[in-house]
């Protein structure tokens, strides 16, 4: 029987910065069609696993692999054709000020899979109404849009190259409930109709709940639950019930500066 090799494999990551370790041993598998969503507070390591995966930070020990291709310490082609496979949400949307909206929904399809303009624009204002945003804004300017629409209009550039991945740095940041509500709703929409695999990292448990099949927890570099989204809430982990329900009293103890 032929194994099923992960959309993502993850194995023994390690990284630190001076004497600072923020990632301590982290295996995590992402099989192809999941949704999994990486929750932790400030300081746990998801941004930081999330810049390694894309290879914007160097691991200093570990495996990252890619449809079995190993990433850490490939070649820039190899590096290259991966990221093709990939799109990105922002955390703060990341739009182009200089470019139309339709242009930032375009980028990729312009600058890498150098589309004529009128057939990108064409598939910008489709990814655009995939996402409720009818026509009339793709000659806006991102700055005339509200933080939602903003946030609707990176979830298009997410999507428009049908990438194999997709990542989503805290995707509801700065949104309120309704908005944020919308916005995972279009995250589910949108990654089941072009069949992606998902990997978010967010302190929003509402949006995690809502977004996952699984989530697993970071704490000081390590991963310490994974589970099914349903299971959560009875993890049996202190750390995971402490974050969970907020509380200040628990296992996770935030340090706090005292300003003289």
């Amino acid at each position: 029987m032929t194994a099923i090799i992960p959309k993502i494999s993850i194995k023994n990551l390690h990284k630190s910065f001076g004497n600072k370790k923020v990632l301590d041993g982290v295996n995590l598998d992402i099989m192809a069609g999941d949704s999994v969503v990486i929750i932790g507070g400030s300081g746990s390591g998801k941004s930081v696993l999330l810049k390694c995966i894309l290879g914007l930070v160097t691991p200093d020990s570990g495996s990252i692999m890619i449809d079995g291709q190993e990433m850490i310490g490939a070649s820039l082609l190899i590096r290259q054709k991966m990221l093709t496979k990939i799109g990105m949400l922002f955390q703060g949307s990341a739009l182009f000020d200089s470019l139309k909206v339709w242009e930032n929904v375009a980028f990729t399809l312009l600058l890498r899979d150098k589309k004529s303009k009128n057939d990108a624009k064409e598939q910008a204002i489709r990814n655009l109404e995939m996402v409720g945003l009818g026509v009339q804004i793709a000659d806006l300017s991102p700055a005339e849009l509200s933080g939602g629409m903003q946030k609707r209009v990176a979830l298009a550039r997410a999507i428009a190259s049908k990438p194999d991945i997709i990542f989503f740095d805290e995707p509801t940041t700065g949104l309120d409930p309704i908005m944020s509500d919308v916005i995972n709703n279009l995250i589910i929409k949108v990654v089941q109709k072009i069949g992606a695999t998902a990997l978010s990292i967010t302190h929003d448990l509402i949006s995690a709940r809502k977004i996952a099949n699984r989530i697993v927890m970071l704490y000081q570099g390590k991963l310490i639950w994974s589970g099914k989204t349903q299971e959560i809430d009875q993890s049996g982990n202190m750390y995971v019930e402490q974050f969970i329900h907020g509380r200040a009293e628990g296992p996770i103890q935030m340090p706090i500066r005292i300003l003289s």
